[in-house]
């Protein structure tokens, strides 16, 4: 199976339901979702969720990214060591490379 890194810019945003928590995520651009998708089917664990490493400025890291059917794509949660490390705050637009860990 052919698997390359996606990269892509999008926002960092706060999940309204735990803003008290601060939980920060990226939403994945459509078409990348849409082509996880397809790859990864049979792979998806709970939740839908799909293994992932991720890299955004020089921090690298593996996580999931699990499926919101009210985005119609994939949520990449960015844990706080990694925001504070790259300094980054809800509405900063981040570079991301995410790299699909079951699909090698």
């Amino acid at each position: 199976m052919p698997c390359v890194p996606y990269e892509f810019d999008a926002p960092l945003w706060v999940w309204d339901a735990r803003q008290a928590d601060t939980w920060t995520f990226v939403s994945l651009p459509e078409e990348v979702a849409d082509e996880i998708d397809e790859l990864m089917a049979r792979f998806a664990r709970g939740f839908g969720s799909v293994r992932v490493e991720v890299t955004v400025g020089g921090t690298t890291w593996r996580t999931s990214i699990f499926p919101s059917k009210q985005e119609r794509t994939y949520m990449l949660p960015v844990k706080q060591a990694v925001r504070r490390a790259e300094r980054l705050e809800p509405g900063d637009v981040v570079h991301v490379r995410l790299d699909l860990v079951d699909a090698h």
